[in-house]
């Protein structure tokens, strides 16, 4: 921020009272300087009286100059033509002399004034346009805006050679001031988006100066381009915020249909069977009744796994989804898991392939062990019967890579990102999908755990699942 404000200095001021004084002044030291030399005419005098109008123009601008001109040719009459220290001119040629000085001088003095202003306005412009500049690029930094406004302000002070600046806005108050506690006049300048006055910018001088036209045109410009960057601030926070609820609103309706859904198929299995028990008319043997309390078990332990996965997404959703990590040996999980899911998998072929080099991985079984059986969830569910699920665990370079091939239909390289996406279904509408919390939740655990997960196209035209996880050694490291 220094080095943009020391580009953009302080927007000059011209002060009425010095170019009075340099208008007095530089045509008095011109006849100061030409009274010793008593060989001092009107021809010399004009020549120094023409350097003090160029003086008087230079710095005090164009009416200093006009004024100087005047001054001079008083002087001149009065001091160094015949007779002296009288206005009385004895001859012609001096007369014509004085007046041609006269209008010579006010012409130089016009110019030179004039072109004074011009390099002075030139400089005030490049100036403001560089204030303008910084206060854009700052507005819009996406910086916070307390800070940008704090800037803002201290830029304002040096660059207008302000003694204070405040601003208020958006409910923050920002301030800015030199050490002096001179204070001259304050200049209010409202912070006005559309119709509505959203704060304000009080600009107050140094004592006994006060703000001219560029000034005030320099602080309402400045004001508008505050003015436009809250109001953009303003609507992208809509925008934010509309596009939250909109992502709310359509996970919530996936969260009904999926709900509703999936907890109709298991309740209607249930109560089939519940009822077809308790029928008093229907007659049932000890196979039937079997058969009948499995599906109770297996629908029930399907309604329990939904509800898992709505609450492991609000744990992911709430950021709780921390592994308690410990050295397993993850073919053990993954044995544990077809164990548990034989009925699951008893219609297909069920192929392990375990490296003998297998290293521990630091894990947290639980999360694995679910990641590992909705990935066996979803193979049974897309592969055909009879068909062989292929499970394979290894070491790869510092992690454990487990892969899950399928001979089901696959799943096409435009759709491999979003299947792990909340609620995204393949197929949906025939009945084989599931919630479209699996894949999402596998993912959140195995990044939870430092590791990633992806699909493959597998050489048999299924899927391939392929997850790593840290090994015991990486882990370690991490640790250190």
């Amino acid at each position: 921020m220094w080095s943009v404000k020391r580009e953009i200095g302080s927007v000059p001021r011209r002060s009425s009272a010095r170019a009075v004084a340099v208008a007095v002044i530089a045509p008095l030291a011109a006849t100061l300087l030409g009274l010793p030399f008593e060989s001092f005419g009107t021809p010399e005098a004009a020549s120094i009286y023409m350097f003090a109008v160029v003086v008087a123009a230079a710095i005090g601008g164009l009416w200093s100059g006009i004024v100087a001109a005047i001054l001079g040719f008083l002087g001149m009459n009065f001091f160094f033509t015949a007779p002296l220290h009288t206005f009385r001119v004895d001859k012609e040629d001096d007369l014509v002399a004085l007046f041609v000085f006269l209008a010579v001088a006010t012409v130089v003095g016009a110019l030179v004034g004039r072109a004074t202003r011009e390099a002075e306005r030139a400089a005030r412009r490049e100036r403001e346009a560089g204030l303008l500049t910084y206060v854009a690029i700052r507005l819009l930094s996406g910086e916070p805006l307390d800070r940008v406004l704090r800037d803002f302000a201290s830029a304002l002070v040096d660059a207008l050679d302000l003694a204070r600046c405040e601003i208020t806005a958006d409910s923050v108050e920002v301030r800015a001031e030199r050490p002096e506690k001179t204070e001259g006049v304050a200049e209010r300048v409202p912070i006005v988006a559309g119709d509505d006055a959203i704060g304000m910018l009080i600009a107050v001088s140094r004592e006994g100066e006060g703000f001219g036209r560029a000034e005030r045109g320099l602080l309402e410009a400045c004001v508008r381009q505050v003015a436009v960057a809250l109001e953009r601030g303003r609507m992208d926070a809509s925008v934010r915020e509309a596009r939250v609820e909109s992502e709310a609103s359509r996970l919530r309706a996936a969260l009904f249909s999926s709900v509703t859904h999936d907890l109709r198929t298991p309740l209607a299995s249930i109560k089939a069977a519940v009822t077809s028990l308790l029928d008093p008319e229907t007659a049932h043997d000890d196979a039937q009744e079997e058969a009948l309390l499995r599906t109770v078990l297996e629908e029930t332990d399907r309604l329990n796994r939904l509800v898992g996965n709505i609450l492991d997404l609000a744990r992911i959703r709430a950021g709780a989804l921390v592994p308690a990590r410990e050295p397993t040996a993850i073919d053990e999980i993954l044995e544990a898991v077809i164990a548990r899911m034989r009925d699951a998998l008893s219609a297909f072929r069920v192929r392990t392939v375990i490296r003998p080099d297998l290293p521990d991985a630091s894990v947290d079984p639980v999360q694995i062990d679910q990641v590992l059986t909705n990935l066996l969830e979803n193979a049974a569910r897309y592969s055909p019967t009879g068909s062989e699920i292929l499970v394979s665990v290894g070491p790869w370079h510092d992690a454990v890579q487990v892969r899950i091939v399928d001979q089901g239909p696959g799943v096409p390289s435009e759709d491999r990102e979003l299947v792990f996406q909340e609620f995204f279904r393949r197929d949906a509408g025939s009945g084989r999908g599931g919630t479209g919390l699996g894949l999402a939740i596998s993912r959140a655990i195995v990044q939870a755990h430092g590791g990633r997960i992806w699909l493959e196209g597998a050489p048999t035209g299924g899927t391939a699942v392929v997850f790593e996880v840290p090994g015991l050694r990486r882990a370690r490291e991490g640790v250190r």
